[in-house]
């Protein structure tokens, strides 16, 4: 190869990988000692230059000049020396010009390898610092192949993926088409960094927005939170810092145009737009539409609201399967429970009977009693049978030597008075079995057929 040969090819190797030329002269360097030494002995006296410029390359060992040689890859004798370098001294170093011709197939390919190791790795590096610096973007990509449900996409200088779990169902892509993900995560592998897009993600879909919305993009529309069920339902909360501009009307778009064209990038997922506001009652009430609301009563403490609905309002604000209750929940961040107002008094019947029980163990004052009741607490036994860490979570509760004293106290009554408190706790039972509510766990549990139960109009239990 020539000198000018070296010069292209080591441009090229710079440009076809995208990384520095510097990095390519310098494991070319590498490549060139790993020879040497492969050929003459594994020692740390040999050195490569490589001139960029004009191609030109040596390798040389540095020699110490000794009377008896012991180590030939290090050392040679001072006859030897001198006809290298005619100044050569006993205990001095000599510099010897080594023969590429010398160094063998062998060694050549091994400097091969190292070579276009070294660029591989440093092209995998490029590519792993590019996209970790871009999750939380987009990014568009032809489908290469469907692999085990997963979709390995080609984005021209990398590949990505879309798992199986991230993708939205109904959807279905054949090789060559064009899909758009959100980057959430990029691994390191030993084939390469591994970007991981998906269109499930919610913020997936509040890019979609900023993209669609310039009001977003620049700032005067936020969006506060967003909800989905991927490919069916999504729930998106905004505001303006801007009084002259609707929030709702900016993401609408004119005749729907905004909306429509996320939704059909979305498969056609329903969403619905909702004013945000710093008011969780009424945040509430706009959550849960298209359902109109009675009443919404906060409890900040638990982060828990209930929510009063008509009697025809209650399977609207439930949704099919739960799914406008469910978008809501995780619209607001707060448990929710739906009921009527006939569902609620029946509910607070039943609390002024536990009430009326908590006050009958001795200490227990009527703060206390309602703070037991609000918390969930619902029997005399459940109290005397509960953890100290349970009980400091109620309110005046939080002293452990307050809960521990209120569980000892419980525990007594319950030994004292066990008939009788059974028969209160029956009646209390029984005003419970006659109550239907439509409660909806906090953002997080799980709503699965195995732990929830569907009553015959649809309300989770």
């Amino acid at each position: 190869m020539t000198n000018l040969s070296i010069v292209e090819a080591l441009g090229q190797i710079a440009r076809e990988k995208n990384v520095d030329r510097e990095m390519v002269v310098q494991t070319l360097k590498d490549a060139l000692v790993s020879a040497a030494k492969r050929r003459y002995g594994n020692t740390e006296n040999y050195f490569a230059e490589v001139d960029p410029q004009t191609g030109s390359m040596e390798v040389v060992a540095h020699m110490r000049v000794v009377e008896e040689v012991e180590e030939p890859s290090a050392e040679i004798t001072l006859e030897d020396a001198l006809e290298i370098d005619g100044s050569a001294q006993l205990g001095g170093v000599v510099v010897n010009k080594l023969n590429f011709a010398d160094f063998g197939r062998n060694a050549i390919q091994t400097a091969k390898q190292i070579l276009i190791q070294r660029v591989r790795e440093a092209e995998r590096e490029r590519i792993y610092e590019e996209f970790i610096g871009r999750v939380g973007i987009l990014e568009s990509g032809t489908v290469q192949q469907i692999s085990h449900g997963d979709i390995v996409l080609n984005l021209g200088r990398a590949e990505a993926a879309i798992p199986y779990r991230e993708q939205i169902r109904r959807e279905r892509y054949r090789q060559g088409d064009a899909v758009r993900g959100y980057i959430y995560e990029v691994l390191k592998s030993s084939r390469g960094p591994q970007v991981l897009l998906s269109r499930s993600h919610p913020e997936f879909l509040r890019k979609l927005f900023s993209i669609e919305v310039p009001e977003i993009a620049e700032g005067i529309v936020q969006i506060h939170g967003v909800a989905r069920e991927p490919g069916e339902r999504a729930k998106i909360a905004v505001s303006t810092s801007d009084e002259r501009v609707d929030p709702v009307g900016a993401c609408v778009g004119v005749k729907g145009s905004r909306v429509q064209t996320i939704v059909r990038e979305l498969s056609g997922e329903r969403i619905d737009i909702v004013p945000w506001i710093d008011e969780p009652q009424i945040f509430i009430e706009r959550a849960l539409s298209p359902a109109n609301v009675s009443r919404v009563i906060t409890d900040n403490r638990r982060k828990h609201a209930i929510v009063l609905v008509d009697e025809d309002q209650l399977s609207l604000a439930i949704g099919k399967s739960g799914q406008n209750s469910r978008l809501a929940v995780k619209l607001t961040g707060w448990g929710l429970d739906i009921i009527t107002e006939p569902q609620y008094q029946e509910r607070r019947a039943k609390q002024e009977l536990v009430q009326q029980l908590f006050h009958k163990i001795p200490g227990v004052s009527e703060l206390i009693a309602l703070s037991l009741t609000t918390s969930g607490f619902d029997s005399i036994r459940s109290v005397a049978e509960a953890t100290l860490e349970l009980l400091r979570t109620v309110p005046g509760l939080e002293e452990e030597e307050a809960a521990r004293t209120l569980r000892s106290a419980a525990e007594n009554f319950l030994v004292e008075h066990g008939p009788d408190v059974d028969k209160i706790e029956e009646q209390v039972v029984s005003a419970e079995s006659s109550e239907e509510s439509g409660q909806v766990e906090e953002e997080g549990a799980e709503l699965s057929p195995e732990s929830k139960e569907q009553s015959s109009d649809g309300i989770a239990q």
